[in-house]
């Protein structure tokens, strides 16, 4: 891991049962989530995803990057463009700093529309015992 490695894209097919299914669980029943209708009524041309799961999204799309021990210690992102249903976000990073085991990446997810989500992830890799080299002082 080096400063200005690109991470692989990601591309997310943004459908109702997604957006629905995210602000579910993480608890958020604004209409505009989950009621068409009432989302149009509001100056929506849909339903639209929530902020809690673009989050997710973003973590995941770091943890799948570094793999299952990776700990996230900052996630810092801001919405954009809405992700409506029909579309598909693309995330893309690029990893800006490393210093020893933490990196911070910069992380940004597109639409159709434009960005949906711009931010950072700062996220720590456990040093791997089989990488380290004891140094032992002579007797």
């Amino acid at each position: 891991m080096r400063a200005g490695d690109a991470l692989p894209p990601l591309e997310i097919p943004i459908t109702r049962t997604l957006i629905v299914a995210g602000a579910l669980a993480s608890r958020d029943y604004q209409d505009v989530h989950h009621d068409a209708e009432l989302a149009r009524q509001k100056g929506s041309p849909d339903i639209f995803m929530n902020i809690l799961t673009t989050n997710g999204l973003v973590g995941r799309y770091i943890t799948d990057h570094f793999g299952p021990t990776a700990v996230l210690r900052r996630v810092a992102i801001r919405l954009g463009a809405p992700n409506y249903p029909g579309d598909t976000m693309v995330l893309t990073g690029r990893v800006e700093e490393v210093d020893a085991d933490t990196a911070t990446v910069r992380v940004v997810g597109a639409n159709g529309i434009g960005k949906h989500v711009t931010g950072t992830v700062t996220v720590t890799l456990p040093m791997d015992p089989a990488c380290t080299v004891a140094s032992e002082e002579p007797a």
